[in-house]
C-alpha cells in the first residue's frame, strides 16, 4: 500500500485551534501530514516565519506523523519535494469557498495528480481565523480560547511592546 502524505499549506499567522483541529482530522485520513508554513511576505504577517514555524512545531510536536516545514515557493513544487499527493485546505464558511475552489483549480492545473481535500473544523472552531486573533492581540484581547496552549505561551512570553 502506498503511503498517503498530505500537505497542509498556509500562513499560520498564528496557528489557531481551528488549524490544529484540521491537522488532527487529516491525521485520521492520511499517513503523514506536513504543515507547511508559507513566508507570505505579501500578506505582511504579524509574526516572522521562524516564529510561526516554532508555534506550529510546538503545537503539534506530540502528534505522530506530523512535521512542520517553512517554504517560499509554489505549493505544488513543495508537494513534489515531499512526495505529497494531497493538499489539505480548511473551509470555515461559505465566504472561504470561492477562494479555496479557485486555488484548488489552479493547483490542479499545475499538477492533476495532486488532489485537494477540503476539511471543515469542528463547529466550535469555525469562527476562528488568524486575522481575528491578530486583531485581538493588537489590543491585548483574550486569545487563550482561540490558540493552542503552546502558542498562547509563546505569545505570552513575548513582551507586548515587542509584538510585531
Amino acid at each position: 500500500m502506498t503511503k498517503r502524505t498530505a500537505l497542509y499549506p498556509g500562513t499560520f499567522d498564528p496557528i489557531t485551534k481551528g488549524h490544529y483541529d484540521i491537522i488532527v482530522r487529516a491525521l485520521g485520513l492520511f499517513d503523514e501530514v506536513i504543515v507547511a508554513v508559507a513566508l507570505s511576505t505579501d500578506k505582511k504577517p504579524m509574526f516572522s516565519l521562524d516564529e510561526r514555524i516554532e508555534m506550529a512545531q510546538k503545537s503539534v510536536n506530540h502528534l505522530k506523523h506530523v512535521r512542520v516545514v517553512g517554504f517560499d515557493n509554489l505549493t505544488i513544487d513543495l508537494a513534489h519535494e515531499y512526495k505529497a499527493d494531497i493538499l489539505i485546505r480548511g473551509l470555515r464558511a461559505v465566504s472561504d469557498f470561492e477562494y479555496e475552489l479557485q486555488l484548488g483549480y489552479l493547483n490542479n492545473s499545475l499538477d492533476d495528480t495532486i488532489e485537494t481535500v477540503y476539511l471543515m473544523p469542528k463547529l466550535k472552531h469555525a469562527f476562528i481565523s488568524s486575522s481575528i486573533v491578530r486583531n485581538l492581540l493588537k489590543f491585548n484581547g483574550k486569545t487563550d480560547h482561540l490558540l493552542p496552549r503552546e502558542v498562547q505561551q509563546i505569545i505570552g512570553s513575548m513582551n507586548s511592546c515587542t509584538l510585531p
